[in-house]
């Protein structure tokens, strides 16, 4: 009778997870680092890598091929994210840096992240990876509905480069070729210690950021100039690692996986025949491949036009599992999820807007984008062989030095389009003809131009006074080197870790 007793009184215990659970489907939000539209096969026939996981994933659920995000760099990208919010309401607009003078700021607590709004709903929450949302102490993850954070604060060329594991210093240099792995496996993890209530899982990986780095696992050596395209296969394989996981704990039909990326490709990637790259406003830095999964919901093989972006998660989100999206608020998002069920669904948004720094900058409605600033020539770092080849940064702490893995700091081919019409403010593009932006036809439409002007004045009348950051230095440059160098090829290596990726340049180092 006592047994009896005990079991039922466990059951008992037990039937509001398992329902919650059943009601409320688990979320997952793989966020890539400088990923280009064209680094997944199935979104540019002439993409140089190889990605067989993300294209099953693709063929399993929806595709989106007009997916923007805010801004073409990182940290105004991931607060859009995770809020629903443009940069110009949410206020991070620039990168917080350690070691470039913008130290103390962040995401404002002020702001509801999608973490806190499912917390709410009594969802277990992670972050594994790239935070770049302040990284002093007010700003740090668990202080924005994450119960646990591993990972690094900011990007990986920002000194000092340091492993967090909730709010301490765990690992210092890091071993960034084990990153991507590292990852992984801390949400797989999280997925089967959470497997019986709802979890949201972060993962917004450090790569293919510079500097990049691979585990030996998927080095090829034989191919030494396509580092790119080795982290880019790991990447892959580790989407595959995670669906996979989700098979076998029978989460699959109840869990939606996104995959996407915070900007357009640095150095080495792929836009797919866009114009431009990550910095700045053409569609090789805004527009991002975007996929999501959840069979019984999304019925696979969705390839929809529709215009969204980052902007829209947060408000889809909360349509899929029922919690509340803060109603005190503009939400700039709206529900998605019909585009990931009807390729013809069309898109909830009139325009969708591109910021550059703390301005307005592009506005896309329909096949039409306007340029209202001048998105400015594409940047080049040119600097010498010699100066690549010789670099080396004298602030690493005992044991550990600091230098260019020379590979990855040549720019031999553009990720994205140099030609077409020299820049100009109130550049028109039809981006159903044109989505290589080569043709200014604005004069051929000075209605339209008008028109798409009148929208984006009126969302530029909202814009609030942004206040400077304090320049202050946590880590500062070391004198007389330049801060374009360092951010292109900075590295950090320690002597006794170091795998096979970078021997060359460890002893290349250790000789002079």
């Amino acid at each position: 009778m006592k047994s009896l007793t005990l079991q039922l009184l466990i059951l008992t215990l037990s039937l509001p997870t398992i329902c919650l659970a059943e009601s409320s489907p688990n979320v997952i939000l793989i966020f890539a680092d400088d990923l280009g539209y064209g680094d997944v096969n199935c979104f540019a026939e002439q993409c140089p890598f190889a990605t067989p996981h993300l294209d099953q994933m693709a063929r399993e659920g929806a595709m989106l091929t007009n997916f923007y995000v805010p801004t073409p760099y990182c940290a105004p990208s991931r607060a859009t994210i995770l809020t629903g919010r443009y940069p110009f309401r949410h206020t991070v607009v620039n990168n917080p840096a350690p070691d470039a003078g913008l130290n103390n700021f962040g995401l404002p607590q002020s702001e509801v992240t999608i973490a806190e709004m499912l917390q709410a709903k009594g969802y277990a929450t992670a972050c594994y990876g790239k935070w770049h949302l302040g990284h002093q102490e007010e700003w740090l993850p668990r202080t924005q509905g994450f119960d646990e954070y591993y990972g690094i604060l900011y990007s990986n060329d920002m000194f000092p480069v340091q492993l967090v594991e909730q709010e301490e210093v765990v690992e210092y240099p890091v071993v960034q070729a084990t990153l991507t792995q590292r990852y992984t496996d801390r949400a797989i993890n999280f997925i089967t210690q959470h497997q019986e209530e709802p979890f949201f899982l972060y993962l917004p990986h450090a790569m293919p950021h510079k500097p990049l780095a691979v585990s030996d696992d998927y080095y090829t050596p034989e191919t030494p100039n396509d580092l790119y395209g080795d982290v880019i296969a790991e990447l892959d394989s580790d989407v595959g690692r995670l669906l996979d996981t989700l098979k076998k704990l029978s989460l699959d039909e109840r869990t939606l996986v996104i995959f996407t990326s915070d900007n357009g490709p640095w150095y080495g990637g792929c836009t797919g025949g866009l114009r431009g790259m990550k910095g700045k406003t053409w569609e090789g830095g805004l527009k991002v491949p975007f996929i999501a999964r959840m069979p019984g919901v999304i019925p696979g093989q969705v390839r929809n036009s529709s215009i969204a972006g980052t902007i829209d998660l947060l408000p889809t989100i909360a349509a899929l599992t029922g919690a509340e999206v803060p109603a005190d608020r503009t939400i700039d998002g709206r529900n998605i999820l019909p585009m990931l069920q009807d390729s013809d669904a069309p898109s909830p948004h009139d325009a969708i807007y591109g910021m550059q720094g703390q301005r307005l900058a592009t506005i896309r409605s329909g096949d039409w984008k306007l340029h209202v600033r001048n998105p400015g020539p594409l940047r080049f770092h040119n600097l010498s062989e010699k100066e690549l080849e010789e670099y080396i940064d004298p602030r690493g702490p005992d044991g550990v030095i600091l230098l260019a893995p020379f590979e990855q700091a040549r720019p031999t081919e553009h990720p994205g389009l140099t030609t077409g019409d020299a820049p100009t403010e109130m550049m028109l593009f039809d981006l159903s003809r044109d989505p290589g932006e080569q043709i200014n036809v604005a004069a051929k439409h000075p209605q339209i131009v008008k028109d798409l002007l009148a929208k984006f004045e009126a969302v530029e009348q909202e814009f609030p006074e942004f206040e400077k950051p304090a320049n202050d230095y946590l880590f500062a440059i070391p004198p007389g080197k330049p801060r374009p160098l360092m951010r292109l090829i900075g590295g950090e290596l320690r002597y006794d870790r170091i795998p096979k990726s970078q021997e060359k340049y460890l002893k290349k180092a250790i000789s002079k």
